[in-house]
């Protein structure tokens, strides 16, 4: 075949194929953004992780203090910053952070951050949800180190608080898709309620036997109160309806009208995404949940 011929030839099977080539990519790219799109919304439900903006500072860069019994921790810059950031770590190492508390270098992150929840979470959810991560604006900020007067806190501390209290779950290939067992999952999963709302002892662990029953201003997260979220008639939501608790998560509304404060609002307003971008259905199958769960006498002043 001549030179030319050869030519010909090059140039009809890219006539032919560039619509294939061209649909094909067209097609990746609108899963990469339904992905993306996707991931934006756990994010949302996951109240925008707060926790990794300081009040008033720049989104996701982290940088906010925890106190812990033995010093205070900084969360983690989550922006895709390459030195202080996640954007020179893999995806896979960005999952074992928030489903196992290892850092790409292998050393223990403590379990303020909740990894142990975050196990649970549905291996789509969790994919997306890294997707999104994906798109944050890098911003160039290091984490305070962790300030501590027990320096195997990290090292040892961790993992013999792990062996005694430590409730790691099996994660599903997808997430429920309504009704209550949804609701369950985005409470202890996803938006991890029992996270502030559950009260824990003086070493950081959660009492299960008082699971969503609030807590005090001395023991709450950040030293604020935090109410009790059970059916619990006396000390609890007693008989908000479904409705009531969807209206509150989307609007911060309570029933007499009355807004949320604090943590809650948020996480409801999000960085910039948070509860408020819920969907309808997603918040009233957290409600329908919550009215499952056992009613917990704890009076929060």
């Amino acid at each position: 075949m001549h030179r030319y011929d050869r030519r010909v030839c090059a140039i009809l099977w890219l006539v032919i194929l560039a619509p294939v080539l061209g649909f094909a990519v067209a097609v990746h790219a609108q899963a990469d953004n339904e992905l993306v799109a996707k991931g934006q919304y756990i994010f949302a439900v996951a109240g925008g992780c707060a926790c990794h903006t300081e009040p008033k500072g720049t989104v996701h860069a982290g940088g906010r203090a925890f106190p812990i019994p033995f010093g205070k921790v900084y969360s983690t810059n989550i922006t895709q910053d390459k030195e202080s950031g996640l954007g020179s770590w893999t995806d896979q190492q960005i999952q074992n952070a928030m489903i196992k508390g290892i850092r790409k270098d292998g050393s223990r992150i403590l379990p303020v951050m909740p990894y142990e929840k975050y196990s649970g979470m549905a291996q789509d959810d969790m994919r997306a949800m890294i997707a999104y991560m994906r798109t944050l604006k890098a911003v160039k900020k290091a984490t305070p180190p962790l300030s501590t007067w027990v320096p195997i806190v990290r090292s040892l501390g961790t993992p013999l608080f792990l062996k005694v209290f430590g409730g790691f779950s099996a994660s599903p290939g997808q997430a429920p898709k309504g009704g209550v067992q949804r609701g369950r999952y985005l409470v202890d999963h996803v938006a991890l309620c029992g996270d502030c709302h559950t009260p824990r002892n003086f070493i950081g662990a959660p009492n299960g036997s008082l699971y969503m029953a609030g807590a005090s201003k001395e023991i709450g997260p950040l030293g604020e109160a935090v109410p009790n979220i059970t059916p619990d008639k006396e000390t609890g939501i007693g008989d908000w309806r479904p409705q009531d608790i969807a209206d509150l998560l989307i609007t911060g509304l309570k029933p007499d009208g009355d807004n949320v404060q604090g943590l809650m609002d948020e996480v409801i307003q999000g960085t910039p995404h948070g509860y408020k971008d819920m969907t309808r259905e997603d918040a009233l199958a957290i409600g329908e949940y919550f009215k499952t769960i056992s009613a917990k006498k704890n009076k929060i002043n």
